[in-house]
């Protein structure tokens, strides 16, 4: 079996904050940091060039398994790229469609929230779909 390519390592989180550039993204990516750190309990962790909070192991049917963050975030060239992964159930995905109408400007890919910039969201809607992916997450993965 491969070896997962994407795991937690030694990095100092605030320096790699600190060389973000623009000032505008690196005070975005220190809210999301507070508030996925509030919602976890969970220090930032660099994975990678990505910051993921707390973490799960999963098993697949096929015995591929690994190590992933709860929730977490990449600050990439010219959009945030928001790790939400926690959506199981038909309730579960009508509640997070429900709660992406109301988000603000964004596009959505498999697990995977994209946005610009923090202020063309609704934050408590963004704070509210990471805690409802964190939950069900944990719920899913309650030996981790």
């Amino acid at each position: 079996m491969s070896e997962q390519k994407t795991r937690p390592n030694t990095g100092d989180v605030a320096q790699f904050i600190a060389q973000i550039e623009d000032a505008a993204k690196r005070a975005d990516s220190l809210a999301l940091i507070t508030m996925m750190e509030t919602i976890t309990g969970a220090p930032p962790v660099l994975w990678g060039t990505m910051i993921g909070f707390d973490r799960y192991h999963y098993r697949y049917a096929s015995g591929h398994d690994g190590d992933a963050f709860l929730v977490g975030f990449a600050q990439r060239k010219t959009e945030f790229s928001i790790y939400l992964m926690g959506t199981y159930s038909p309730e579960e995905t009508e509640q997070r469609d429900a709660l992406l109408a109301k988000l603000g400007k964004h596009r959505m890919g498999k697990g995977c929230l994209y946005v610009k910039r923090l202020s063309d969201i609704d934050m408590s809607v963004l704070e509210q779909l990471a805690r409802n992916s964190v939950a069900t997450l944990r719920a899913t993965y309650p030996e981790t």
